[in-house]
């Protein structure tokens, strides 16, 4: 993923005013903290100290070299003492990337017996930290704030988790979404603004034509299909079913398939990509077993030309990074079917191939089965159940003069009977706080029925994401109500008209 090429800056606030031998000790505190978490705080990337800023020019000076390093993919501000905001406000009114607002001081404790004036001045984060508080929300900055003693492991943590989120967004600053033909004929909620999209999100989205994927297959050799049939063996049960020949053939097209998918998001820098089952022409099979080996290997993947969904995969990907392990994961999904079973409400989602491997609750099976959409040839594809346990699923829209990001907190639980007629990976999930209720909620945001899945990301995380990139964001989880909801959405669309 190049991901941990980013690294944050440290930026210590201070003035002139309290004499050199305090501002050496802001120094050395402010480097220790940064030695501290680089070391100790499992941080995803390299935390960079940056000299004192005591004037309107330096901070000036230091914000806008971080906007043009490339590598710097967000700050960290910190007030040791007291800075006087108004320095702030040429510098911050330049600066375009993630900010976050640690609240913090040197020391943990009050020191009753020895504190005097001197210690005072030197260690007053809860005044300065208040100063710079006011002036981001008098500027209405997009900023992450957290409280806590540097060293505490809540803090640490949470400090970790923004630098995934910023990271993403420096990600998607670059994400080429590699389009295969358009979004599927007459839907609505998979189109959108793709220039839109661009100036918010970073995200392009280019259109190939199926052609241009095609010809690259017809430049695989059969060594290197037959090779990675071999891994396929390794890797995954193969189902040969009553006809062996059959089905290595179509498992071998696949292989094709995701040979040559490999080698065109690489010559065209893609990051992520969609296909349509609409627009197959020269190909014998829609992508599918192909598809999940990409999304497992970190690309994003929206279906039916659904580019918004397979940015969104890829920015969980992004933010995961490092953290995937056995049955944690993300993965594309769509809502399929439910259960109405008083007292057992649930949500059956699935997609017809290319959900994410990632998740699966054991070893994936590899199967050939018509597909009984498009008219081609039997796909092959990864079967499996979901890994248990809670987790969420969020949907970008375009809502004609913003972007709304819609997510449910989810429990992902086993179904109650095997599946023997569903050739297809299939997660069971309840949503918070009940079928009916975050149904309501969802339809009435406008969320769409494809999705990006996560166990590992959290609510906040996506909040985060959204206040980062400018768009709205609506959750449901246990505690909402289809009354509060309605009014949100109200009262989020009244802001938003007004930023527009």
């Amino acid at each position: 993923m190049n991901l941990a090429d980013y690294e944050f800056w440290f930026i210590t606030g201070s003035q002139d005013l309290y004499g050199d031998e305090t501002l050496r000790q802001v120094a050395k505190d402010s480097k220790e903290i940064v030695e501290s978490l680089n070391k100790n705080a499992g941080l995803p990337c390299k935390l960079v100290w940056k000299e004192t800023l005591l004037t309107p020019e330096s901070i000036h000076k230091t914000l806008e070299q971080a906007n043009s390093d490339d590598k710097c993919a967000g700050i960290i501000c910190w007030m040791h003492t007291f800075s006087p905001a108004k320095m702030w406000i040429a510098g911050l009114n330049a600066y375009k990337k993630p900010l976050l607002q640690l609240n913090t001081q040197f020391n943990v404790e009050i020191p009753y017996a020895t504190m005097d004036m001197d210690f005072m001045n030197l260690n007053q984060s809860a005044h300065g930290d208040r100063e710079f508080g006011f002036i981001t929300s008098r500027m209405d900055l997009p900023r992450k704030v957290i409280v806590g003693h540097w060293n505490n492991e809540n803090t640490q943590k949470r400090i970790a988790e923004w630098m995934r989120i910023a990271r993403a967004v420096a990600d998607g600053k670059t994400l080429r979404c590699l389009r295969f033909g358009d979004n599927m004929r007459e839907v609505a909620v998979t189109d959108g603004d793709k220039v839109e999209a661009m100036i918010k999100f970073g995200w392009s989205v280019p259109y190939y034509g199926i052609g241009d994927l095609v010809a690259y297959m017809n430049d695989v050799s059969q060594a290197d299909i037959d090779a990675l049939y071999d891994e396929y063996n390794q890797k995954y049960e193969i189902v040969l079913g009553n006809d062996k020949d059959f089905t290595i053939s179509h498992i071998k097209e696949q292989a094709k398939i995701e040979i040559a998918l490999r080698r065109f998001l690489k010559d065209n820098d893609g990051k992520a990509l969609c296909t349509n089952f609409q627009d197959l022409h020269g190909m014998k099979q829609l992508p599918g077993l192909a598809i999940q080996r990409l999304l497992a290997d970190g690309y994003g993947f929206g279906a039916e030309g659904d580019w918004k969904t397979s940015c969104v995969v890829r920015t969980f990907k992004a933010i995961t990074a490092g953290l995937v392990s056995t049955g944690k994961g993300n993965a594309f999904m769509e809502d399929y079917t439910y259960n109405l079973v008083p007292g057992k409400e649930a949500n059956m989602g699935s997609h017809m191939l290319e959900v994410d491997p990632e998740i699966a609750v054991s070893k994936p099976k590899i199967e050939v089965h018509p597909l009984g959409i498009g008219g081609k040839e039997d796909p092959a594809r990864l079967v499996f159940n979901a890994i248990e346990g809670e987790g969420l699923v969020a949907a970008v829209v375009d809502m004609g003069n913003r972007f709304r990001c819609v997510v449910n907190e989810i429990n992902v639980i086993p179904p109650e009977a095997p599946l023997p007629k569903l050739p297809v990976a299939r997660m069971l999930w309840k949503p918070y706080p009940s079928l009916q209720t975050s149904a309501e909620a969802w339809i009435l945001a406008g969320g769409g029925h494809h999705t990006a899945f996560s166990n590992i990301i959290t609510s906040d995380m996506i909040r985060d994401w959204c206040e980062m990139v400018g768009i709205e964001c609506t959750v449901i989880d246990k505690a909402t109500t289809i009354p509060q909801f309605r009014n949100e959405l109200r009262w989020n669309a009244a802001y938003w008209n007004t930023k527009k």
